[in-house]
């Protein structure tokens, strides 16, 4: 029988890398005596980073998902990745869960990791916790930490801790609990509870004090009561501070030590007493207005899926967030998205890379479907009888571009369905083949991100590639007027080929929408209609393959004036070669230029980077169009050559300490400067030799 729902949470745990997220998740995960060892990310023994990336490189690549149940509650958990490589697994995990801790580590402070995931955490209007972590380490400071916390992360909800450390670094020994007042000390890690030692007592009643003011705000009725000097007590202060984290208006700060399970046991008692459950959140809405679901059991079912994770042996398995009603083994699932029914196969609680199936899966919890093919990441599963669309996942843009080929014929073969699956499984991995250029074009969050991805590509499918980078589509045209003629004539014996054909070819304004016209002059029959077409497409086929460069060549007009034709020995294909030959002739002479693509590129980037960023971008041949003011930022316009944007992201990461993010997109073709385009020449020229 399914969990009733408000006996659930479901959290993610955010941060930014290296603050002991998993190291939390773990703690967690032994208190519950769901291990009988804290898993240690150095000794690569955790439940969550079990994938051989993740052990090897010592961080979290994916969003590990596991469960435990604290005080007759499940609490279903999402351990997220840090660094920013791999958002997605965070933007993901938070459309299915209803809360998160953020992790602040308590000698680094807020850093850009935590400002980009606390943003996200805004948009889904997700209550929180902050837990700062790692008192325990030299140069810890709390109050340091609190202080930046407030300055940085945006919010307008108060900021408020519930929790104090006592003693800092090699001198903490436990928590002051502002709520009951109680000291929680630790030793070996077992948790012992006691009364506020005497020097500590003043401290926890002046942060006390500020906790009843910002509890007292959050009803008219507790408000009235605090101005006229009434103490609230222990229920009202409890009620309050619940009703204030659950509605957004407070978020609640605590400490400890996840390496040493120091503070945990109290954060979970937290989670369930603080944090709401999934019927707290509401009705679920539908992408149209009126369509809606309770969180009840006995409503329609209604799902989200969050992950799909590929398997080269057990096949696919999709991660999904229950909103409604209840599912059963064996019953069918509509998807509107593709308009298709499915039959259920297999049920799964997940727990690390380890699956337990279950008969049923209700309203509020997180589960995965085992070998159900037909759901890819965002789509909503729902019966066909009662049938809701929720808004998809949005991902950011991918900002780093590689160009792959398989080593072998038999890597040419498993790379095409590996990579479509790591898409699956990863939305901001992108795959496309780009014809003109004849390169497997893959993208990423970053170079780390794209490398990742390529090692799952050879360890889990077998497909071996080479990285290249990717080649730039430039184009090629002309700049002044310029005549051409071009003949084909061949006589070996019997009938001949005889075509000629005068041209005449002048620019059109670069990027204009017409790119080529062909008109026809002839007059008194010089060349008869019927080989006109013929003409015009040999000139199109020259266009197509280039000349300077092998680009195509684009703004020509052109214009046939004269030619001369043979009774008997004329045809299509002598024309069509006098054609291709006479714009050769022509476009030799007018004065031949290379053009190159120039995107329009956005950078935001805080006030204190814009030197250094104008700077790189000048460095890149950019133009500098504009700034504008956003918020605590900048945002910088410039147009920047394609062929300079190679590995930016990469670049503006070092330059803002991660906290530049930047968009791209094509915008126009320039001239390329002469020194540079007779080196793309001469390189195009070799390769012909080859």
């Amino acid at each position: 029988m399914s969990l009733q729902p408000q006996n659930i949470r479901n959290v993610s745990i955010i941060g930014h890398g290296g603050t002991g997220k998993t190291t939390l998740a773990e703690a967690m995960l032994f208190n519950a005596k769901l291990t009988n060892r804290l898993g240690r990310v150095d000794d690569g023994n955790t439940v969550l980073d079990f994938d051989p990336s993740e052990i090897e490189r010592k961080i979290s690549i994916s969003a590990g998902l596991a469960h435990l149940n604290w005080r007759d509650h499940k609490i279903n958990l999402i351990d997220t990745p840090g660094y920013m490589d791999f958002i997605g697994e965070v933007i993901r995990s938070l459309r299915a869960v209803d809360s998160c801790i953020v992790l602040v580590d308590a000698i680094q402070g807020v850093e850009v990791g935590t400002e980009i995931v606390w943003n996200y955490a805004n948009e889904q209007n997700l209550p929180r916790m902050i837990f700062v972590n790692k008192m325990d380490k030299e140069n810890a400071n709390f109050h340091k930490c609190l202080d930046g916390i407030k300055e940085v992360l945006e919010t307008e909800a108060t900021i408020v801790p519930v929790q104090l450390p006592m003693g800092e670094a090699a001198n903490f020994k436990g928590v002051l609990d502002l709520i009951k007042l109680k000291a929680y000390t630790y030793k070996d890690g077992q948790e012992q509870v006691g009364e506020i030692p005497k020097e500590d007592l003043d401290r926890a009643n002046k942060y006390r004090e500020k906790l009843v003011e910002t509890v007292a705000e959050t009803s008219d009725e507790l408000t009235e009561k605090y101005l006229e000097g009434m103490e609230l007590d222990e229920k009202e202060l409890l009620t309050g501070l619940t009703n204030g984290i659950k509605s957004g208006k407070i978020i609640p700060v605590v400490c400890g030590s996840s390496y040493n399970n120091m503070g945990v046991n109290s954060l979970l008692d937290m989670v369930i007493d603080f944090l709401p459950s999934p019927v707290e959140r509401g009705d679920t809405i539908g992408i149209k207005p009126d369509e809606k679901r309770p969180c009840s059991l006995t409503a329609p079912f209604s799902a989200l899926v969050f992950k799909v994770i590929s398997d080269p042996y057990i096949g696919e398995m999709s991660l999904f967030r229950v909103y409604s009603g209840t599912i059963h083994s064996g019953e069918e699932l509509y998807n509107p998205a593709t308009n298709q029914k499915e039959r259920v196969p297999q049920i799964c609680l997940v727990m690390g890379k380890n699956r337990n199936e279950i008969p049923d899966i209700g309203c509020g919890d997180i589960g995965a479907l085992v070998k159900f093919k037909g759901a890819t990441t965002g789509d909503t599963l729902c019966p066909h009888n009662a049938p809701i669309e929720f808004a998809r996942i949005t991902f950011p843009e991918s900002t780093t571009e590689v160009a792959i080929n398989p080593k072998t014929k038999q890597d040419q073969e498993k790379m095409s369905l590996a990579l479509t699956r790591l898409h699956e499984e990863d939305p901001t991995f992108k795959i496309r083949y780009d014809h003109e250029l004849g390169q497997t074009i893959v993208s990423g969050m970053s170079e780390l991100h794209v490398d990742i991805i390529l090692t799952k590509l050879q360890k889990k499918f077998g497909a071996e590639v080479n990285i290249e980078k990717p080649k730039v589509p430039y184009r090629e045209t002309i700049k002044s007027h310029a005549k051409g003629e071009g003949k084909y004539k061949r006589q070996t014996g019997g009938r001949g080929q005889y075509g000629h054909a005068v041209i005449e070819i002048e620019p059109i304004a670069s990027n204009s929408e017409t790119s080529f016209e062909f008109v026809n002059k002839i007059f008194g029959g010089a060349v008869p209609a019927k080989y006109i077409p013929p003409i015009e497409k040999g000139v199109k086929e020259k266009m197509g393959k280039g000349i300077l460069a092998g680009y195509p060549i684009l703004w020509v007009k052109v214009t046939l004036n004269d030619g001369s034709f043979h009774e008997v020995d004329s045809s299509d294909i002598a024309f069509q070669l006098a054609g291709s030959f006479a714009f050769e002739d022509a476009f030799q002479k007018a004065n031949p230029v290379l053009l190159e693509p120039v995107m329009e590129v956005d950078v935001k980037v805080p006030d204190e980077y814009m030197g250094s960023v104008v700077g790189d971008l000048n460095s890149r041949r950019g133009r500098i169009l504009g700034m504008e003011p956003l918020g605590r930022t900048q945002v910088v316009k410039a147009s920047v050559p394609q062929a300079e944007m190679y590995k930016y992201s990469t670049s503006l990461r070092s330059i803002t300490h991660g906290r530049g993010v930047y968009h791209a997109q094509f915008s126009h073709y320039e001239e390329i400067p002469h020194q540079l385009a007779e080196k793309i020449i001469q390189q195009a020229q070799e390769a012909k030799k080859e």
